[in-house]
């Protein structure tokens, strides 16, 4: 079997022409195969969906109990025959419930691994590495420049700017799923064990890592219309970057703003946020960990997508692995 006849790109997304599906595609279709429930691979719409049961889960908080026609779940290395073609969830450690998929026929494999990161995260399952023929790769950070510092050293910063600024709120900014759950569990794994200020937005997802064994601490909704903003002096409130640019950040006491995300590193971004604190908390892989998982997997043939394709094409190509790119749209940096 031909590898197009397995898996190719389509205006839809990624489509399986030999089991009649898309994996993550970025409009409504029949049937569709998802990595993980950000926004931008995870759409509501479709006529039946598979995913792990944490990724069904978490589309049915974020688009209610009718996101799609049917829904089937998938544990972690199960084999699934879907028109003849066998598909498999692997753990891809970018979100709780994230999952590389694979896809096999005719002796043929090929693996999407849709977001994934290799540092070790407590709020979702690790990284494994699935051989196979052919290794889909999204390159976020796909240039040499972006090496990701330890995170328990960025979280160290906030602490540290906690104890400087005993009076200010230190507003976080992180995306809803999980980056925010990510940072709170940080911030416990490195000793704060003072209650964390949520957004309300954040409240029924954090539950939900609660639910399924994530340990977030002391939650409180970050509420002031009936409080003193003084009552959040030095405070740490956790919400999603687009709260921050509403009356609602303004509502805190000397609010110093923060914001996670790997984008950190591009201090121009910073600056242009509006962001004091910045702290680079990835949930991609950085430039060392995309070459060092190709080098480890040594699929005969590399496809790259959304991201800095064209970098990471010419590493594989000055590497002897035979690569190309993608050039999928619709998809963004909602996790990063």
């Amino acid at each position: 079997m031909k590898p197009d006849q397995l898996l190719r790109p389509a205006p839809a997304g990624l489509y399986c022409p030999a089991g009649d599906f898309y994996i993550d595609p970025v409009r409504p279709v029949a049937r569709a195969l998802v990595t993980h429930g950000h926004s931008d691979h995870a759409r509501a719409g479709h006529g039946a969906v598979l995913a792990t049961q944490e990724t069904l889960d978490i589309m049915e908080i974020r688009y209610g109990v009718d996101f799609c026609g049917t829904r089937q779940s998938a544990a972690f290395g199960e084999r699934i025959e879907v028109n003849g073609v066998t598909v498999s969830f692997h753990p891809a450690g970018h979100v709780l419930g994230s999952a590389q998929i694979a896809v096999e026929k005719d002796g043929l494999r090929i693996v999407a691994s849709g977001d994934y990161k290799r540092g070790v995260d407590p709020t979702c399952a690790a990284y494994e590495p699935v051989p196979c023929d052919i290794f889909i790769t999204e390159a976020t950070f796909g240039l040499p420049v972006f090496h990701h510092p330890d995170p328990k050293a960025e979280m160290g910063k906030l602490i540290t700017s906690l104890r400087q600024f005993p009076e200010r709120s230190h507003l976080v900014g992180a995306y809803s799923l999980g980056k925010s759950q990510r940072v709170i569990r940080l911030l416990r794994d490195c000793g704060y064990d003072a209650p964390v200020y949520i957004h309300g937005s954040l409240a029924r997802l954090c539950d939900y890592y609660v639910s399924r064994g994530i340990e977030l601490g002391d939650l409180r909704p970050a509420t002031v219309e009936k409080g003193d903003k003084t009552d959040f002096r030095g405070a740490v409130i956790v919400g999603p970057p687009s709260a921050f640019a509403d009356r609602w950040a303004r509502r805190f006491n000397e609010p110093l703003i923060a914001f996670a995300s790997g984008w950190m590193m591009v201090r121009q971004r910073a600056k242009q946020g509006g962001v004091e604190l910045p702290l680079v908390i990835s949930d991609h892989c950085d430039w060392p960990e995309l070459t060092e998982t190709i080098r480890e997997l040594a699929p005969q043939e590399v496809w790259v997508t959304h991201g800095r394709e064209e970098a990471l094409v010419r590493w594989c190509e000055l590497a002897g692995l035979p690569a190309r790119p993608l050039h999928l749209v619709g998809y963004e940096d909602e996790g990063d």
